[in-house]
């Protein structure tokens, strides 16, 4: 009887290992597969053709820009890590980023131009904040950067025309 005790003893703590200490296992193995996983940001490289300050329906993207995401450390504001990247047809730029940076500032930043009358940096839009964390609630590993432009020496001449309806719609 003693013996049938213990064994279904046993039995109960075997089957309480597998209910309850194989789940929190399984857990503890997905998250760290996770963490491993790198992230993608993206983004996309105008050029601002009206001087506008802003994308427009005659912005163009380009291809060929040269895009850096950089981090640096909250505290000392010393850079941490650098990842580049170059635009591709659209416009749009995919760069990989190992590694978690939850105790960093991250920022998508253009370097370079490839067009030649639209070299110059949009002030404001030149750099742009990413968040690289899996602490903060975003499923995915892709991180959407804002646009970031580039300005053109001188204004299409259509963009009188449509400078004018933003100016009517000023409130």
């Amino acid at each position: 009887m003693a013996r049938r005790l213990i064994s279904g003893f046993s039995g109960a703590v075997a089957v309480l290992a597998v209910v309850c200490v194989l789940p929190a296992i399984a857990l503890a193995a997905r998250d760290i597969s996770a963490s491993m996983k790198p992230f993608v940001v993206q983004g996309r490289v105008f050029c601002d053709t009206c001087q506008a300050g802003f994308e427009t329906p005659m912005s163009t993207y380009i291809q060929g820009a040269k895009v850096r995401v950089e981090c640096r450390s909250k505290t000392t504001g010393a850079k941490t890590c650098s990842f580049d990247g170059t635009t591709d047809h659209t416009g749009t730029y995919k760069i990989v980023v190992a590694d978690e940076h939850e105790h960093e500032i991250c920022e998508s930043t253009i370097v370079s131009s490839p067009v030649n009358n639209c070299k110059t940096a949009l002030q404001g839009r030149e750099r742009a904040r990413v968040f690289l964390s899996r602490n903060n609630g975003i499923a995915s590993d892709i991180r959407y950067a804002n646009a970031l432009g580039f300005q053109k020496d001188s204004p299409l001449p259509a963009c009188a025309e449509l400078m004018k309806t933003y100016e009517q719609n000023e409130v």
